[in-house]
């Protein structure tokens, strides 16, 4: 399943993509679950970030790999893709792509996952959505509206 949400904000893409550090990573996170940051290495290739997704029943660890980052004159992204992941997730691959639009940028989520259970990933579709729909008003917040 593939989930490609935008979002437009008033800051140069360069700027944009260099401030995807462990600063903003925390602002991002969501308020359910609670994350526990473990380690957060940067988002070149071979660098990992491991969190503690906290339930208030139970915790889970999601580690991911950065396996991918390429600058260009009117793009930047870089890959985070899951190497021990909560269940029901069996598969995770988050492209963390941001584009220039003249002086400003657009900020691309393109998340592809599975559970192994095609029935399961559509009933998981609208939580996904929704839990990285609420990352738009914090990269508008930053990074300026359009």
């Amino acid at each position: 399943m593939q989930i490609h949400l935008r979002t437009n904000v008033g800051q140069n893409y360069k700027q944009v993509f260099d401030a995807f550090d462990e600063q903003l990573f925390r602002k991002l996170a969501p308020s359910y679950p609670k994350l526990k940051l473990i380690r957060f290495d940067g988002s070149e290739p071979g660098d990992v970030v491991e969190v503690e997704l906290q339930t208030g029943i139970k915790s889970f660890r999601w580690t991911s790999l950065i396996t991918e980052r390429t600058i260009t004159d009117t793009e930047a992204w870089f890959v985070d893709e899951g190497q021990v992941l909560p269940p029901p997730l069996k598969l995770w691959r988050h492209k963390h792509l941001v584009t220039a639009i003249n002086s400003s940028a657009t900020i691309h989520d393109i998340i592809t996952y599975s559970t192994g259970n095609k029935l399961l990933d559509l009933m998981l579709y609208p939580v996904m959505v929704a839990q990285f729909s609420m990352r738009k008003p914090v990269y508008r917040k930053i990074f300026g509206k359009l």
